[in-house]
């Protein structure tokens, strides 16, 4: 009996112990099985019945007549389809499905089912009740994830339910062959071999080529690379969790050389296993019958777990003579038992330990029996290594010293890891920086000379700049290559002295130690910006960056770590305000103004629960002097600051994540002002602005129907003004908003035209139907030929494109004027109305009056 046989027996008894209840009271169908049932008619074509499974993640679709169960298509049955006949994909699924479809009960027990699997030869079974109506469907990846079978899954590794080699196939050859073998030989799946690296074709796969219907296509081209491999000795338990993470079915198993030899999937697990565990449950419940009968075979038994033992073992009389050893001895010494029987155990002595040390240990058992301890030894090879020692005395029946015992085994990986742990602790593990937690330490010790030595120092932060977009459109990959680029420009500033630490994500701080004065400190900050925002290339491709650093000084900004790294973030975040790429040393002022951030942040928060905000509308005029709509504006009431323009909030807003709940009400604030307009008879057109995050985020057009629906309003009547950034950052995804708006009716209109790109490539590429020209382009049009004929440029061709123009900044007749002649009809500015509150933009919509006319 080895060790493991031990182990096994042990975990019987807890099995019955501390499991019984588990196994009185088993699982049913019902417990675990899917209830959400994927049909189809008879007459649906295959490859329609493929599309289904493949976008419902299900390996299997019933197939319903009249509300009965015909048959079952499985991915099994996929392999059916002949892949090279466009004319398959066609055919009805009834033509290829399998019938009848086996049954189970809700209420059988899980157990039982699980060995009608492999009787029936089944991979699914239709869950019915009494009357034959479908309640859902069971698979044996449901039985294998939840049957109950961890105590007995840990104890048995991968290799004992290897069956059939894998199945290897050309990756250059065609998939219908592929598929073709996988039918002929019963394989769920066929395997490509990379020059050492596996991919993977499976019956899932092809089902999404089915329903695809593609045809000829190459193996190579749709296998799932590279392929999950674990080790021969892996257990089963393991494995399952494994293929449980990482959402898959089947999994590589290596031999200890890496070659694989074995392909295991979850029915794999469950054939294999289910009637030996089984077995051996049974076998538990017979051993702790027997439980009282077996004290005549300890003996034997403790000889054999001595020599299976993966620890060393040394027995020694009461003198200290070595009596005995096991095998586990001379692999962790390299000493055979020959070699040491009959000798002291001081032949393993690695001279670390002095006679204070051993006679702690001696004195340790004689008076308690026993010691337990680490210590260095010296194998035979010379090599000196840790290990985890016991020693117990061994007494006879008169309580006589007869032996010593000293179980033993090698620490040396587990004090490797202490020393990685310990390594992690302190400092990063992407740029080996100190961490937050050492650069700390480093801060106080700097701080203890500066003040023994009335010396200065500075704290220097260091926030790359728009390092989220990197990350976003690179990968974390790219990024954590830019973030150790950063950190050895950073480094090539500092002296040896200096320490240099990452917080985590793009931010760093430095600490400068035997600083001369805030000249010197600004130098530094300089360097650190102008090193940075050099090019560099990392695979191939060329990059920039820049970062925003604040400085605070010891002892001027603070004396403690507290007070210097606040101040030394404020500096920064003061510099990424002036527009990043920039360094600033801390001055007191700057608290002053973060903390009316920070209260206005707060504030924020009570302001959208009460809705202290106010739409305010500004008239939109055609030359006639016809109010045709207005453009919808925000404003805060605060209780105590009065009302503030969105200047004052909109990008505090932004910065918080708040923007996302505040334009999600202002969208059903204007939905509602629509209506009401119409209820009144007098419709008009409303315009809102969005921002930037509010529009990239997935949900926005279903937002936007949403308020649409709840508001009752009509979508022509709505016009939503986007920005040039915010159409040129990330094209696609403006293009996927852009379509679902028009979808929605709603009209699209770009703000401040001529201030950011002007680019007339995405004027062409996006459908917009209104285009306002900036008030800089107004200001000086009656005045300026120069600025009168850019004026009349960008109406001409925003007519040309079949745009509407709106002028925004009017503020004399003089401007209109210029404008009408240059071919504008519709206008903005304080020359008709300022913005007013929504009562009043009512007011005068339901008045009738006519605003200043062309003359």
């Amino acid at each position: 009996m080895s060790i493991t046989d031990i182990e096994s027996g042990l975990l019987r008894l807890r099995l019955l112990d501390e499991g019984q209840s588990r196994h009185l009271a088993p699982a049913t169908v019902a417990d675990v099985m899917q209830a959400q049932i994927l049909h189809c008619p008879p007459e649906t074509p295959v490859s329609e019945a493929a599309e289904m499974m493949s976008r419902s993640v299900c390996s299997s679709i019933l197939v319903m007549d009249l509300g009965q169960v015909v048959g079952i298509w499985t991915e099994r049955d996929a392999l059916r389809i002949d892949l090279t006949n466009p004319d398959g994909f066609n055919q009805p699924v009834a033509r290829v499905m399998s019938t009848p479809v086996k049954t189970v009960r809700p209420e059988d027990r899980l157990d039982e089912v699980a060995q009608r699997f492999g009787r029936d030869r089944v991979r699914h079974y239709l869950v019915a009740d009494d009357h034959h109506r479908p309640l859902g469907v069971l698979t044996q990846t449901d039985v294998v994830m939840n049957q109950g079978l961890e105590y007995y899954l840990r104890l048995r590794s991968i290799d004992t339910v290897i069956g059939q080699p894998p199945l290897f196939t050309d990756p250059n050859g065609s998939i219908g062959e592929a598929v073709v073998e996988m039918r002929e030989l019963g394989r769920s799946a066929v395997v490509c071999d990379f020059g050492g690296e596996y991919g993977i074709l499976t019956e899932r796969d092809v089902v999404r080529l089915v329903a695809r219907r593609q045809t000829h296509a190459r193996i190579a081209d749709h296998v799932s690379r590279p392929l999950l491999c674990v080790n021969s000795d892996t257990s089963l338990y393991r494995t399952r969790v494994l293929l449980q993470e990482r959402g898959v079915r089947h999994v590589g198993v290596l031999d200890p050389n890496g070659i694989l030899i074995g392909l295991i999937g979850l029915s794999d697990i469950l054939t294999g296993v289910e009637q030996l565990y089984i077995d051996e449950l049974k076998s538990a419940l017979e051993d702790r019958e027997k439980a009282l009968k077996i004290s005549a075979r300890n003996l034997r038994l403790a000889e054999r777990v001595i020599a299976n033992s993966l620890e060393g073992v040394m027995i020694t009389d009461p003198s200290g003579r070595i009596e005995s050893v096991n095998p586990a001895f001379t692999i962790l010494t390299g000493y055979d038992a020959d070699e040491v029987i009959g000798k002291s155990p001081t032949v393993l002595s690695s001279g670390r330990h002095d006679q204070n040390f051993y006679r702690k240990m001696w004195e340790a058992l004689l008076h308690q029996g026993h010691w337990h301890g680490e210590v260095w030894n010296r194998r035979k090879n010379g090599e000196i290594y840790p290990e985890l020692l016991t020693i117990t005395t061994i007494t006879d029946e008169n309580g006589e010293l007869t032996h010593y015992a000293a179980l033993f085994r090698d620490i040396t990986e587990l004090k490797q890891n202490e020393e990685q742990i310990k390594h992690l602790a302190y400092y990063d593990p992407l740029t080996g920086l100190p961490n937050r937690r050492l650069f700390n330490d480093r801060l106080n010790m700097a701080l203890a000379h500066a003040h023994r030595a009335k010396g200065k120092l500075a704290v220097v932060f260091i926030d790359l700049d728009r390092f989220k977009r990197i990350n976003d459109s690179l990968g974390h990959a790219m990024g954590d290559q830019v973030l150790l680029h950063a950190s050895r420009q950073i480094q090539l500033c500092l002296e040896e002295d200096d320490t240099l630490a990452r917080l985590g994500g793009d931010e760093f701080v430095a600490v400068i130690s035997n600083l001369e004065g805030s000249d010197q400190a600004m130098h530094l900050a300089r360097h650190i910006t102008e090193q940075l925002r050099r090019p560099f290339t990392i695979e191939g491709q060329e990059m920039a960056i820049t970062a925003s650093v604040g400085v605070s000084l010891y002892p001027d900004d603070g004396d403690d770590y507290g007070a210097l790294m606040k101040n030394a973030d404020t500096a920064m975040y003061r510099a990424k305000e002036l527009g990043r790429n920039a360094y600033q040393l801390y001055n007191p002022e700057m608290n002053a103004t973060t903390q009316r951030h920070l209260s206005l942040e707060v504030a924020m928060l009570t302001a959208l629960d009460e809705w202290q905000f106010q739409l305010y509308v500004q008239p939109l005029v055609e030359a006639d002097g016809t109010l045709y709509g207005g453009e919808v504006l925000l404003r805060w009431e605060h209780p105590t600051l009065g009302m503030l323009p969105p200047a004052d909030f909109i990008p505090l807003a932004e910065e918080t994540g708040l923007i996302i709940e505040l334009s999600d009400r202002v969208m059903r604030e204007v939905c509602a002002l629509s209506r009401r307009l119409q209820e009144g008879g007098t419709p008009r057109l409303l315009s809102f602005n969005i921002s930037p995050r509010q529009f990239h985020a997935e949900d926005f057009a279903s937002k936007v129907q949403q308020a649409i629906e709840q508001g009752g309003c009509r979508p022509e009547l709505l016009l939503v003004e986007l920005t040039e950034s915010l159409l040129i950052d990330d094209a696609l995804t403006t293009l996927r908003q852009l379509n679902q708006l028009h979808a929605l009716g709603v009209g699209l209109a770009l703000d401040d035209f001529g201030t950011g790109y002007s680019s007339l490539s995405y004027l062409k590429r996006f459908r917009l139907q209104v285009l306002k020209i900036d008030r800089a382009f107004v200001r000086d049009i009656h005045i300026s030929e120069r600025d009168l004929a850019l004026g009349r440029a960008i109406i001409d061709m925003a007519h040309s494109l079949g745009m509407k123009v709106v002028a925004e900044g009017v503020e004399l007749a003089a401007q209109r004027d210029a404008l009408y002649n240059a071919g504008c009809r519709r206008y903005q500015g304080f020359y008709y109305a300022r913005p007013m509150p929504q009562e009043a933009f009512v007011t005068l919509v339901q008045s009738g009056a006519r605003l200043p006319v062309v003359g």
